[in-house]
């Protein structure tokens, strides 16, 4: 489809040449005065005017501050045979795109006209993107009608235009990135740059430049200058997650940051000052890492000016049920799947289980239910096997009683479901994983390798036939 050109000039020879240059490759109308554009431009909403500055019934800067106060997004060209700058200046002051001076050079005329329909093509996609980021991280798009959601909801609203630190405590899988995502764009920072930052996927040796960049020369592979992610937040919104996760000496100058709000990069000694607003996230329990003097208290009571806990999903099973059909829709919008909806038999099955991987496990096994249904009904079949047989500690001790299961199948069972609860816990992270069993890495990979739990990044729910167990 043309994009259409609205020319507005009170001589003939002029409108009748645009049009002329122009038609092969846009849709062009024409005005003679001020209100004739005026109603054309009402009525047909070009997406650019040529507007003449000198014409019989108005100044067409007066006509030019018109149209911006009726749609700001139509860029105007202003057409001038006054040969000063005076008049290009003060047109470009009331929100010209552009100007050119009579008579025209064809070529610079279309290459203005083009250059700046595309300039007003991408601004429309950076807007309709930034929509949809606004409406995709509002609070309204958190799931959950539960009274601990509506707390969060209103907590969002009251916290999320200060300045303040916030902390975001909950399991993994929560949705901790989601709050700090809905409380920026619900702020007036929602222009400016959400910068997220996982403290618990960096090595010790990395951290300290990730945060505040470093320069050229400041250790072997530092071959150009580099940002941090505080810096590149600047105006903008900083997200920690896993901050628990920190060492007590990374903790020190991020502390120092908090305080001074300026840093200086690694190799560097100018003191550089930003504007960024701080949310910290983690599933730590941070009092318990302080009585064992594994994070500083003076930076503890500096993060938690603010504190948000997200309750796990077993706490507001109510909340299943919806985020099972937003899920569902989700799919469907994306294209990958048909309508298609879970059985009241299914979701007894979902409502009724533990979740220890939360929200992010329910998506997954929602996802994977959307797969093995090849109908438009999901019914407990499509579902993995543990979530139909409730596989918790009173199940493995009926069937072990009854016969149904041994005594050395049953331990497995269950040693091997401790594992994967401590592995959903601490995004697959081993280390930490072994840490919260209170064994060495080396015994949970033989633990691990022994079930045959994959180390993958998730679980897998398929055995070698391809078949759910």
């Amino acid at each position: 489809m043309k994009k259409r050109i609205l020319v507005i000039d009170d001589e003939t020879g002029i409108r009748v040449s645009l049009k002329m240059v122009l038609e092969t490759a846009y849709e062009v109308l024409c005005a003679s005065n001020a209100q004739e554009g005026l109603d054309l431009f009402r009525r047909e909403s070009p997406d650019l005017v040529l507007l003449d500055v000198v014409l019989p019934d108005t100044d067409g800067l007066v006509l030019l501050q018109t149209f911006r106060s009726e749609d700001r997004s139509v860029p105007v060209i202003m057409l001038t045979a006054l040969k000063t700058v005076q008049t290009a200046v003060e047109a470009m002051k009331k929100g010209a795109a552009d100007y050119l001076n009579k008579p025209f050079d064809i070529d610079e005329l279309r290459l203005i006209v083009a250059k700046t329909l595309a300039a007003h093509e991408l601004e429309q996609e950076v807007r309709y993107l930034r929509a949809q980021v606004v409406n995709l991280y509002s609070f309204h798009n958190l799931i959950g009608k539960s009274s601990a959601m509506r707390e969060i909801y209103t907590r969002i609203t009251q916290v999320a235009e200060a300045r303040t630190t916030v902390l975001i405590t909950g399991e993994s899988g929560t949705g901790k990135e989601l709050v700090a995502r809905a409380l920026h764009f619900n702020s007036s920072r929602r222009d400016r740059p959400f910068i997220a930052i996982n403290c618990a996927a960096l090595p010790e040796t990395l951290i300290e430049s990730e945060l505040f960049g470093h320069e050229k020369g400041a250790f072997t592979d530092a071959l150009a200058r580099r940002l941090g992610k505080v810096e590149l937040a600047h105006s903008g919104t900083l997200f920690l997650d896993e901050i628990g996760d920190l060492s007590l000496t990374t903790q020190a100058k991020l502390l120092r940051f908090l305080q001074e709000r300026e840093f200086a990069r690694v190799g560097g000694t100018q003191a550089i000052k930003v504007d960024v607003r701080i949310i910290a996230a983690t599933n730590k329990d941070l009092e318990d890492l302080l009585r064992r003097d594994q994070f500083r208290e003076d930076l503890y009571y500096r993060i938690k000016v603010v504190s948000l806990h997200l309750p796990p999903l077993r706490d507001r099973r109510e909340d299943i049920p919806l985020l099972v059909r937003h899920f569902l829709a989700k799919r469907t919008e994306d294209g990958k799947r048909s309508t298609v909806e879970f059985s009241k038999e299914a979701m007894e099955v979902l409502t009724s289980h533990r979740w220890p991987g939360n929200v992010r496990e329910l998506e997954n096994v929602v996802e994977q239910a959307m797969v093995w249904c090849h109908g438009d009904v999901i019914t407990p079949d499509h579902l993995p096997t543990p979530l139909k047989t409730g596989s918790s500690s009173a199940v493995l001790r009926e069937d072990t009683l009854c016969g149904r299961c041994s005594l050395e199948d049953s331990v497995k069972q269950f040693e091997k479901e401790i594992i994967l609860d401590a592995l959903r816990q601490t995004n697959y992270v081993q280390t930490h994983a072994a840490a919260l069993l209170g064994i060495t890495r080396r015994m949970l990979k033989y633990r691990m390798d022994t079930l045959g739990i994959k180390g993958n990044g998730a679980p897998s729910f398929l055995s070698h036939s391809g078949m759910l167990h």
